[in-house]
């Protein structure tokens, strides 16, 4: 059975840096497409970026430029590298793999 935990969040001034990860466990890791999310109260939960097995790689607008999705098969980890923060990147990050999610991580982006 699949699970993901996600860690990494914290509080961090606009225009600093965070580093999400995602652990997952179970096989099949590096076939399989892997997506981060993210949910800021009162929105819709919403992609910021996803990786395939083959390491194309897809952005939200919003994010393309400053933010850079990548994987570690060896580790079953996908990380995210978040650079440029803005207070609108405020939200809950939630790793996906399929049908699966992680439990979030809370990015914080405040003066």
């Amino acid at each position: 059975q699949v699970q993901l935990v996600e860690s990494g969040g914290g509080l961090v001034q606009p225009g600093g840096s965070l580093r999400l990860s995602c652990v997952a466990s179970g096989s099949g890791f590096s076939s399989t497409a892997m997506g981060w999310y993210r949910q800021a109260p009162g929105k819709q939960r919403e992609l910021v970026a996803i990786i395939t097995g083959g390491g194309n790689r897809n952005y939200a607008e919003s994010v393309k430029g400053r933010f850079t999705i990548s994987r570690d098969n060896a580790k079953n980890t996908v990380y995210l590298e978040m650079n440029s923060l803005k207070p609108e990147d405020t939200a809950v990050y939630y790793c996906n793999r399929g049908i699966v999610w992680g439990q979030g991580t809370q990015v914080t982006v405040s003066s």
